[in-house]
């Protein structure tokens, strides 16, 4: 097998916008006629600037931006928009021609701008779109238009994982690495383009043979706002302090009393509770209820691995006792977790690390990664864990067949009913076919999963009364069974609930063939389409012709355009319509669509590469 070749490559600097689209919707409401605005806040660096864009892209407004150095020139933001030594007053006046005020860094206003822009609120005749960051002072003129119920105010959280990962996957970085990504960041974009520029200009990110993507293997690149991040953990004042911040990030959890000996060799490696609890107080480690102590900020790990001294690292490296046992624990705890129909996600972190080491996974345990990933419809990362097994154990079968079926529900139709025909020997849409060595039924006995994909392919009465009783697979065979469509809807949300993404997918499509209300069916489809949506491209038979089957040409071609940002106005621009041409056709489509949400469009059409979700 070929090994991972360099490429230096720079990633595209203008990601696509995702991942925020109900976000996007309330602050385009908000600027909906009669609607004053919306206030955004957020932590620095969670994409506020690149919501509110998206958000009046394509409309008349006008921007003004707070800045640290002219936060004492009164009314320096609007330098640009008023004459000098202008009143408050006149100042509201000659502003109220404008239709929708930006005010980013509104918290870096200074005293008079603030005041400015709470009158122009109270003036009423200006929409505003005000961004402010978290945990830092903020004017009060500017607190008082949420506080005073001026404006509403849209929180703004991370960036989710399923956002994080679609945006670095149009970026063509593999999911192990899209995922260690956004681990360390947890939703911070700042952060994420800082470090992923890095990794591409360093040479840092390897080309994965086969697939074109780019992989990030060993440490962190540490950055200024790594550095920024890291500062509280690096400047303790106390060395044991220090030390102990360090050995978490070399072995973490650890117990808070160990009884084996002290990584440094100075004796029992009992935690000391003083240091300990300072850490806590500051918010630099969690314990967890059964004692574990973690680092609190994911980010610090990888950081004080990255800086730390290579002889330290090596010695603190080499204490790490029993991560072989740890490495089959997690291994076990997987397999369990599947043997019980629950794949609902659970810490790993020795795997983790190995990979983000680069360090030999054993093939064994890249399998069955690969199995849980692939059961809770993360399809790519399937795919990936079973790579990895394979970069160093080219020949092993369980990575292989993993690999195969990841791929098999991944790459289309084609594809897609190559799968169907190697589960059981059943070809897609037809009846489970004998083969030799097969149990009665023509699927290995005893192998619940393989007995469960005849339900997926729509023949369940193959497998009747082989499910475990009472477990979300045969209430699932059942109901298809019955042809019961509301009782496949219901099985879809069972499956949810334990963790298979893709499987819920397939009942809700199944349960659109079996709804005699068309309602129903509608309501359905719209489900199985959001969910498969969120499964990293799965093309299975269950959810074939599912994608806009009933919209008319017309109403696809809005829906599309719909799902990519545009307005009502922009999109009848763009086709030579009318507002309410586009509206109607809009409302056509929600109906058949079995949805009102116009945040949901993206997730049910298929959109062009690097186009804004």
């Amino acid at each position: 097998m070929k090994t991972f070749e360099q490429d230096a490559k720079t990633l595209h600097p203008r990601w696509p916008f995702t991942g925020r689209e109900d976000e996007l919707d309330v602050v385009r409401t908000a600027l909906a006629t009669g609607r004053r605005g919306v206030v955004l806040t957020g932590p620095a660096g969670h994409g506020k600037t690149r919501l509110i864009a998206e958000a009046v892209r394509g409309t008349a407004h006008t921007r003004v931006t707070g800045s640290p150095e002219a936060r004492s020139l009164p009314l320096a933001a609007f330098a640009h928009l008023l004459p000098d030594s202008v009143s408050p007053h006149r100042a509201v006046r000659i502003l109220s021609g404008v239709r929708i005020l930006v005010v980013d860094d509104a918290h870096l206003l200074d005293e008079v701008s603030a005041a400015l822009v709470h009158q122009l609120a109270v003036h009423g005749r200006i929409r505003l779109v005000v961004a402010v960051a978290d945990a830092v002072p903020v004017p009060p003129a500017v607190s008082r238009l949420w506080t005073g119920e001026m404006l509403p105010r849209l929180a703004l959280p991370p960036l989710p994982r399923q956002g994080t990962m679609q945006l670095l996957a149009a970026a063509r970085l593999e999911p192990l690495t899209a995922g260690r990504l956004h681990h360390v960041c947890r939703g911070d974009l700042r952060l994420l383009h800082e470090l992923v520029t890095e990794l591409g200009a360093s040479g840092r990110l390897i080309t994965v043979p086969e697939t074109g993507e780019r992989a990030w293997r060993g440490p962190l690149p540490v950055t200024p706002a790594v550095r920024e991040r890291l500062a509280p953990a690096l400047e303790r004042p106390a060395s044991a302090e220090r030390a102990t911040l360090e050995r978490l990030a070399f072995a973490e959890p650890l117990p808070l009393a160990l009884d084996g000996p002290d990584p440094e060799g100075r004796g029992p490696a009992r935690a000391d509770l003083d240091v300990l609890e300072r850490l806590e107080a500051d918010g630099l480690i969690h314990v967890d209820d059964l004692g574990a102590v973690t680092l609190a900020d994911p980010l610090h790990g990888p950081a004080l691995r990255a800086t730390t001294g290579r002889l330290r690292a090596r010695r603190l490296g080499r204490t790490v006792h029993g991560r072989d046992a740890a490495l089959a624990a997690e291994q076990r705890t997987l397999v369990q977790r599947i043997e019980r129909l629950d794949v609902r996600s659970t810490p790993t972190p020795v795997g983790d690390w190995l990979i983000a080491e680069g360090a030999p996974l054993p093939t064994g345990y890249a399998a069955v990664r690969a199995r849980f990933a692939r059961l809770r419809g993360e399809l790519r990362e399937g795919a990936a864990w079973a790579r990895e097994g394979l970069r160093h154990a080219p020949g092993d079968t369980g990575c292989h067949t993993e690999l195969s079926l990841s791929e098999g529900q991944l790459l289309g139709p084609a594809q897609a009913d190559g799968w169907a025909a190697g589960v059981c020997g059943a070809p897609a849409g037809g009846p489970i076919v004998r083969t030799a060595g097969a149990g009665d039924e023509g699927c290995a006995p005893g192998d619940v999963h393989a007995l469960y994909d005849a339900v997926r392919l729509g023949v369940p009465q193959r497998v009747a009364g082989r499910l475990p009783d009472g477990s979300v697979f045969a209430r699932h065979a059942e109901a298809l069974v019955r042809g019961d469509g509301p009782a496949l809807d219901r099985s879809a949300e069972a499956l949810l609930e334990h963790g298979f993404l893709l499987f819920a997918a397939e009942a809700h499509a199944q349960a659109v063939r079996a709804h005699r209300d068309p309602r129903a069916a509608r309501l359905s489809r719209t489900r199985a389409l959001a969910l498969a949506r969120r499964c990293q491209g799965a093309h299975t038979p269950a959810l074939a012709g599912l994608v806009l089957g009933e919209l008319t040409a017309r109403q696809r071609q809005i829906v599309t355009l719909a799902a990519t940002g545009l307005s009502n106005r922009e999109i009848a621009e763009r086709l030579t319509l009318s507002v309410r041409t586009v509206g109607n056709h809009l409302h056509g489509a929600y109906t058949r669509l079995g949805t009102g949400d116009r945040a949901a469009l993206p997730w049910l059409v298929e959109l062009p590469e690097h186009e804004p979700a």
